[in-house]
C-alpha cells in the first residue's frame, strides 16, 4: 500500500498527497524535482518531515480544481471577478 498524506483544501475537499520522497519527485515537474531533491538532500532529520509535507503541497494533487487556470488568467492581468479575502488590501496588484 503506497504511504500518502491526506490534507484539506479551502473548498473543503480532502485529497491525498504522494508521501515519500520518490513519489512526491515523480509527482513534481522535473525542473521543481531537482530543486526537491536538493532540499531534501540538504534537509536535517528533524527538518525532513517539513520538508516532505511542502513539498506534498506543491504537486498537482494539493491544488484546488480551477486554480491553475485561475492563476494564469491572473497573471495575464485579468482579474475580472476577483474576489479579495481581506477587503483592508492596499496591494491588490495582480503582477
Amino acid at each position: 500500500m503506497a504511504k500518502t498524506l491526506t490534507t484539506t483544501l479551502s473548498d473543503g475537499r480532502q485529497v491525498e498527497l504522494p508521501g515519500t520522497i520518490r513519489t512526491i519527485r515523480s509527482a513534481l515537474s522535473p525542473d521543481l524535482a531537482e530543486e526537491f531533491t536538493r532540499e531534501v538532500e540538504d534537509a536535517g532529520a528533524d527538518e525532513l518531515p517539513g520538508v516532505l509535507a511542502r513539498w506534498a503541497l506543491r504537486t498537482p494533487e494539493a491544488h484546488d480544481s480551477g486554480e491553475e487556470e485561475q492563476i494564469a488568467r491572473i497573471r495575464a492581468g485579468e482579474t475580472a471577478g476577483l474576489i479579495y479575502a481581506d477587503l483592508a488590501d492596499e496591494y491588490r496588484s495582480a503582477g
